[in-house]
């Protein structure tokens, strides 16, 4: 763990992540594109090089235009860049979506990862920071079990310090959104199925062309009904746009539209739980 304190600038903090990272001679970090992976993978690419690989899962929980970005913003920064195949959908637990679907998909990541790892040399990282070992979320025991590193949590960093490190770096991921996989809009107890992922991701880019930046589309009932949350300030658009945004939700294959009046909450599923929403999921 990093001797330096929360009241040291991004600065420190980014000198406390390199350390960090140089004490790993070969390293593969689970890339998802988000803010705290990107900057793992970047930070590591400068300090390990062509020893450091960022690695990105491809499922059907991964939306097109994520895996598109993440592929975007390796070649930009010069990271060594891969992607696997990755079978959560096959797994009957992770398709029953319990509350703890989170740990088998990181399962399923880091089987693929497991033997890359070991005939490679390296360790396997994530983008945990340390404001998300507070939170719901069961990966992260999946990750514990297989020995994975936590660089950021290691070098103290929170997910204010994530976007400030990155900012000083001029990495574009600085204020990158919150952007799960699409199985965390489907409502726990209700089977994820590829029918129900390209539902949801064609029903978000409809929204996002018609100009809702912010937007999620929550299937219920499994998947005939969107629950959509948009910011409150959008709540006028959303009127005004009403018949397009029906048409558009029911043309994504859903068979009734909904908004939802508590407005955009990352996390709001976990309500489904007994859990509060949880800031930085989707």
């Amino acid at each position: 763990m990093s001797d330096a304190t929360p009241q040291d600038g991004p600065a420190a903090r980014l000198e406390a992540l390199r350390t960090r990272l140089r004490a790993e001679p070969r390293l593969l970090v689970a890339y998802s594109g988000g803010a705290d992976s990107a900057l793992v993978a970047a930070v590591a690419a400068e300090e390990l090089g062509p020893a450091a690989v960022a690695v990105t899962a491809v499922s059907a929980s991964l939306p097109a235009r994520e895996r598109r970005a993440a592929r975007d913003f390796a070649r930009r920064h010069g990271i060594t860049h891969v992607e696997v195949a990755t079978d959560e959908l096959d797994r009957p637990e992770y398709v029953a979506n319990s509350g703890d679907r989170c740990f088998h998909c990181k399962s399923a990541l880091l089987d693929a990862l497991v033997p890359l790892a070991e005939l490679s040399g390296a360790a396997i990282a994530l983008g945990t920071n340390l404001d998300d070992l507070g939170d719901h979320r069961p990966g992260q025991r999946a990750a514990a079990l297989r020995g994975a590193v936590a660089p950021l949590v290691d070098a103290g960093l929170t997910k204010s310090d994530v976007r400030a490190v990155s900012a000083l770096l001029g990495l574009e991921t600085a204020d990158k959104p919150a952007a799960a996989c699409l199985s965390s809009r489907v409502a726990y107890g209700d089977p994820v199925t590829e029918q129900v992922l390209a539902r949801i991701e064609a029903a978000e880019e409809a929204l996002r062309a018609l100009g809702f930046a912010s937007c999620r589309v929550r299937a219920h009932a499994d998947g005939t009904v969107a629950r959509l949350e948009v910011p409150e300030a959008e709540y006028p658009r959303v009127t005004t746009l009403r018949a397009e945004i029906d048409a558009a939700v029911r043309g994504a294959g859903f068979a009734f539209c909904a908004v939802d009046l508590q407005a955009f909450r990352s996390g709001r599923m976990n309500v489904l739980l007994g859990l509060p929403a949880v800031a930085g999921s989707s």
